[in-house]
Protein backbone atom coordinates (compact mmCIF):
# COMPACT_ATOMS: atom_id res chain seq x y z
CA UNK A 1 0.00 0.00 0.00
CA UNK A 2 1.56 3.43 -1.10
CA UNK A 3 1.80 6.26 0.83
CA UNK A 4 -0.13 4.66 3.95
CA UNK A 5 -0.45 5.17 7.63
CA UNK A 6 -1.08 3.45 10.53
CA UNK A 7 -3.79 5.87 13.08
CA UNK A 8 -6.50 4.77 15.35
CA UNK A 9 -9.93 6.15 15.32
CA UNK A 10 -10.98 6.96 19.66
CA UNK A 11 -14.76 7.01 18.74
CA UNK A 12 -17.38 7.99 21.44
CA UNK A 13 -20.84 6.77 21.25
CA UNK A 14 -23.47 8.69 23.31
CA UNK A 15 -26.48 7.05 21.70
CA UNK A 16 -26.30 3.39 20.95
CA UNK A 17 -29.15 4.47 17.81
CA UNK A 18 -26.20 5.70 16.11
CA UNK A 19 -23.79 2.59 16.26
CA UNK A 20 -25.42 0.99 12.93
CA UNK A 21 -24.30 3.75 11.17
CA UNK A 22 -21.39 3.67 12.26
CA UNK A 23 -20.62 -0.07 11.70
CA UNK A 24 -21.84 0.69 8.07
CA UNK A 25 -19.26 2.81 7.41
CA UNK A 26 -16.60 1.06 9.03
CA UNK A 27 -17.51 -2.13 6.51
CA UNK A 28 -17.19 0.11 3.77
CA UNK A 29 -13.84 0.71 5.01
CA UNK A 30 -12.79 -3.17 6.54
CA UNK A 31 -9.89 -3.79 3.91
CA UNK A 32 -7.90 -0.65 5.74
CA UNK A 33 -8.79 -1.76 9.46
CA UNK A 34 -6.00 -3.72 11.11
CA UNK A 35 -8.47 -4.34 14.48
CA UNK A 36 -11.12 -3.23 16.84
CA UNK A 37 -12.15 -2.96 20.36
CA UNK A 38 -15.40 -1.41 21.55
CA UNK A 39 -15.85 -0.93 25.37
CA UNK A 40 -19.45 0.03 26.78
CA UNK A 41 -19.71 2.13 29.86
CA UNK A 42 -22.55 1.57 31.04
CA UNK A 43 -21.90 3.78 34.16
CA UNK A 44 -21.80 6.49 32.12
CA UNK A 45 -24.15 5.16 29.31
CA UNK A 46 -21.68 5.78 26.52
CA UNK A 47 -19.68 3.28 24.36
CA UNK A 48 -16.18 3.90 23.24
CA UNK A 49 -14.46 2.40 20.24
CA UNK A 50 -10.76 2.31 18.90
CA UNK A 51 -9.94 1.31 15.53
CA UNK A 52 -6.52 0.49 14.07
CA UNK A 53 -6.01 1.34 10.47
CA UNK A 54 -3.09 0.63 7.85
CA UNK A 55 -4.70 3.38 5.01
CA UNK A 56 -3.50 6.40 3.32
CA UNK A 57 -4.57 9.77 5.06
CA UNK A 58 -7.17 10.74 2.65
CA UNK A 59 -8.98 7.64 3.50
CA UNK A 60 -8.49 8.17 7.39
CA UNK A 61 -9.99 11.34 7.31
CA UNK A 62 -12.76 10.66 5.07
CA UNK A 63 -13.82 7.75 8.03
CA UNK A 64 -13.56 10.09 10.53
CA UNK A 65 -15.16 12.83 9.15
CA UNK A 66 -18.04 10.68 8.12
CA UNK A 67 -18.31 8.89 11.62
CA UNK A 68 -18.07 12.19 13.19
CA UNK A 69 -20.68 13.40 11.44
CA UNK A 70 -23.36 11.12 13.18
CA UNK A 71 -25.42 12.45 16.00
CA UNK A 72 -24.43 12.21 19.23
CA UNK A 73 -21.11 10.66 18.06
CA UNK A 74 -17.44 11.98 18.35
CA UNK A 75 -14.48 10.84 16.08
CA UNK A 76 -10.79 12.05 16.34
CA UNK A 77 -8.06 10.49 14.37
CA UNK A 78 -4.30 10.23 16.14
CA UNK A 79 -1.83 9.24 13.46
CA UNK A 80 1.60 7.31 13.99
CA UNK A 81 4.53 9.31 13.77
CA UNK A 82 6.61 6.59 12.00
CA UNK A 83 5.35 3.02 10.34
CA UNK A 84 7.77 1.24 8.98
CA UNK A 85 6.66 -1.19 6.09
CA UNK A 86 7.07 -4.30 5.28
Amino acid sequence: MDDCRIAILAIVVEDTESVDKINEILHRYGEYIIGRMGLPYCKREISLISVAFDAPASVISAVSGKIGMIDNVTCKAVFAKTGKEN
